[in-house]
């Protein structure tokens, strides 16, 4: 079946998109499969994007289930969205998407949307990331189980997944966080899939946060640890 997309730019004066005051810009994304889906998502440049000659990385986030629906404002509230819209720079790319109501994230919708972004930004394609938090991890894992050759890393926050497929993506650097308290998506979680992928030789590292609860991700991403190690990691290293 072929995929047909569509992409919608807001009316927004490009000169917004390189501003001070919104370093997130809003932006809209169709795809038709069999019905059209359609979905918002946040677009982050680093600062020296419009005058740099370069290819850049890039991260994409995937938020948490509290965070779906049509409100782009609300995927502001944890994570690389929020740290950016209070004034923090990466030196990456960030696209985070909005899921809508009701479902988990789209893989077919995902790999697409990152498809038109490399096609319109100066994206380095063998840096290309993937983390996100809760249902955000769970949309790591299958993101990267489903697509195991384009990923540079992963970095899952207290998500889960199907350790019987752990083999397959042995070979990418994966970093796992996750609360020991975690009473939403328990710890065994990311142990069992973390064991799973040792079993099948892969280095991956594991972060377990003594007293965190679900949050897990407000320390994870106050890390700097995590984006210098996520930009250590390009396809063409391997």
């Amino acid at each position: 079946m072929k995929f047909l997309f569509i992409i919608f730019l807001s009316t927004i004066n490009m000169i917004n998109l390189y501003s001070q005051q919104e370093k997130q810009t809003p932006h809209n994304f169709q795809k038709e499969i069999t019905l059209t889906f359609s979905a918002n998502y946040l677009l982050y440049l680093p600062t020296d994007y419009k005058d740099a000659d370069r290819d850049f990385p890039l991260v994409l986030f995937l938020h948490g289930s509290g965070e779906r629906g049509t409100d782009i404002e609300k995927v502001k509230i944890h994570g690389l969205p929020k740290l950016i819209n209070q004034g923090k720079d990466f030196p990456f790319i960030v696209v985070s998407p909005q899921c809508p109501d009701d479902i988990f994230w789209n893989v077919d919708i995902l790999n697409a949307l990152l498809d038109e972004i490399v096609a319109k930004y100066r994206v380095d394609t063998n840096r290309i990331y993937v983390t996100g938090l809760s249902m955000g991890g769970h949309g790591t894992w299958e993101l990267a189980l489903r697509q195991p050759n384009r990923f540079a890393a992963i970095a899952p926050v207290c998500g889960w997944a199907d350790t019987s497929k752990a083999c397959s993506i042995a070979h990418i650097p994966t970093w796992v966080f996750h609360g020991a308290k975690d009473a939403v998506v328990p710890v065994k979680a990311a142990e069992d899939m973390v064991d799973a992928l040792k079993n099948c030789g892969s280095n991956v590292k594991l972060t377990i946060y003594p007293e965190a609860n679900h949050d897990s991700w407000t320390e994870t991403y106050n890390n700097e640890e995590l984006y210098k190690w996520l930009l250590e990691q390009s396809l063409d290293k391997k």
